[in-house]
């Protein structure tokens, strides 16, 4: 009789254990939803404060999230993303929006689109808000007009940096066909005159063009 109780309990013991044991499985699950949380959290307040401390337009703010993204965090590579940055500058709308929306899908899907979007959209509007109440303020001082042309400067020179970083990057590629597009694109933009969104689809047209010679000449 007690050899039978003890084996009842052992058998209950036993069976408490394997309700209360996780699989593997149960466990990675576990760890992937914490690294995506802490993903989003980082890509929502690197957006912030990013957006919140950029003043001068959505390129300075894309060349920003360049040396965030690739250099210090390493989450994206050069190359996709000067990839990300000609689908946003081909895109309609804010390219500082857009720019957060394909960085935040390319790290964590649709909920790190929308985490990017909020987090880059939240400051201008607080900001622009408050402006429009003081407006008449703000345009009269003189102290504010001088601050936000030694901005200008400082926009162009953040501006020129990243834009050096990216087409040195192309050059060190040693791609021939890539340098001459880098360099007709310039001239085109800066001498010409001539509208970047022309600029953008004849360089998607030769990239298309490229493409399909390089798989065509695999293919033999």
């Amino acid at each position: 009789m007690i050899w039978i109780v003890k084996r009842r309990e052992n058998s209950y013991s036993n069976i408490s254990d394997k309700m209360y044991l996780k699989s593997p499985e149960t466990e990675n699950e576990g760890e992937s939803m914490r690294s995506k949380k802490e993903v989003l959290l980082k890509l929502f307040v690197s957006t912030l404060y990013l957006s919140a401390f950029t003043f001068g337009g959505g390129y300075v703010i894309v060349t920003l999230m360049k040396k965030k993204f690739v250099d210090e965090c390493h989450w994206i590579e050069e190359d996709e993303m000067l990839d990300l940055v000609a689908i946003a500058q081909s895109s309609p709308g804010a390219i500082a929006v857009n720019g957060a929306i394909v960085v935040g899908y390319k790290l964590a899907g649709l909920a790190g689109a929308l985490v990017a979007i909020v987090g880059t959209v939240i400051p201008p509007f607080l900001i622009i808000s408050l402006i429009s109440v003081f407006y008449n303020a703000f345009r009269e001082n003189y102290i504010i007009a001088q601050l936000l042309e030694g901005m200008q400067a400082g926009v162009g020179a953040v501006i020129a940096a990243v834009v050096f970083d990216m087409g040195e990057g192309v050059v060190r590629g040693k791609n021939a066909g890539s340098i001459i597009i880098m360099l007709g694109a310039f001239i085109a933009a800066c001498i010409f005159s001539i509208n970047v969104v022309y600029i953008v689809i004849v360089c998607l047209l030769i990239g298309v063009v490229r493409t399909l010679i390089n798989e065509r000449r695999n293919k033999e």
